[in-house]
């Protein structure tokens, strides 16, 4: 069996203590390297200057500039703290001598007990019963099929999820890997750093359908709440609080297929009305400079 895509990009080099190096996107479609692209491979240089009993609990990211597809990026990691419960790491994601991201990760151990409680899952259509290629021909997600053929990413229909009516924008995403993942709990907290970046931006425009924006991440936050698996199925639940000033906010609850609550996301991102010409993403046929 070939490797799959994700155990490649989450494969970083190691070039000195806390210095590590990860490969490039290789896109076709895309100029500018993806959100989750860089943050998964910041996530898997922290987690590794830390040890086996630490497991993250949350990061929180600024993508500062564009990173360029189809260039190699430098972490370099930082070791603000190391405790007996908690360790901080700040990670500096760097392309040709400038940091394009910036990010703080903690990490707990695992064997502190409290009280426990979480949102229930709202009532959505199983990914058996979502036609994986309902959305496809959209343009706000034409570079599902190419970019991300190793994976399973259903967009639920409107009318096969339940609605809350006090949320301005909602919607909701099956997705999971086509391809079985190594047995290490580490590889699918990185891998989830990666995908939650994926069509999360793009539920601040369902309020507004049909209106050209721009779009590109401005930050990121994840929650990482309970164990997982990236190749089993994975319920993206998508609502965006606000949209103001060319910037939409947007948060993300994900749940495992039994219904278990396992990480929050929240991400602010570029919003602003298309200038003319441009185009709403940085493809290798356009462009959209922040």
């Amino acid at each position: 069996m070939s490797t799959p895509a994700i155990q490649a990009v989450l494969d970083l080099e190691r070039i000195d203590k806390n210095i590590y190096r990860g490969r490039a996107m290789d896109s076709e479609v895309f100029v500018r390297t993806f959100g989750g692209h860089v943050a998964g491979q910041a996530l898997v240089a922290a987690t590794r200057t830390v040890g086996a009993e630490m497991k993250v609990h949350s990061l929180h990211g600024y993508f500062l500039r564009g990173g360029v597809a189809s260039e190699e990026t430098v972490y370099k990691v930082s070791r603000p703290r190391d405790g007996r419960s908690f360790a901080t790491r700040t990670v500096e994601a760097v392309q040709d001598g400038e940091v394009i991201f910036s990010m703080q990760a903690s990490f707990h151990v695992t064997t502190d007990s409290g009280p426990e409680h979480q949102d229930p899952v709202r009532r959505v259509a199983p990914p058996e019963e979502i036609d994986p290629n309902y959305g496809r021909q959209s343009r706000r997600f034409q570079g599902l099929a190419s970019e991300w053929s190793d994976w399973d990413i259903r967009i639920v229909p409107p009318e096969q999820f339940e609605h809350d009516d006090a949320l301005s924008g909602q919607q909701a995403v099956w997705f999971k890997s086509k391809v079985p993942l190594p047995d290490e709990d580490t590889f699918h907290v990185c891998t989830l750093a990666y995908m939650s970046d994926m069509t999360l931006l793009y539920t601040a425009l369902v309020p507004h359908p049909g209106r050209k924006v721009q779009l590109a991440s401005l930050d990121h936050a994840i929650w990482f709440l309970r164990p997982f698996r990236a190749d089993d199925w994975l319920l993206y639940d998508q609502s965006t609080p606000s949209a103001h000033h060319g910037r939409g906010l947007t948060q993300g609850k994900i749940y495992d297929s039994a219904g278990n609550l396992v990480a929050v996301c929240m991400q602010e991102g570029l919003t602003r009305d298309l200038r003319e010409g441009a185009t709403a993403v940085p493809t290798a046929e356009g462009d959209a400079s922040v």
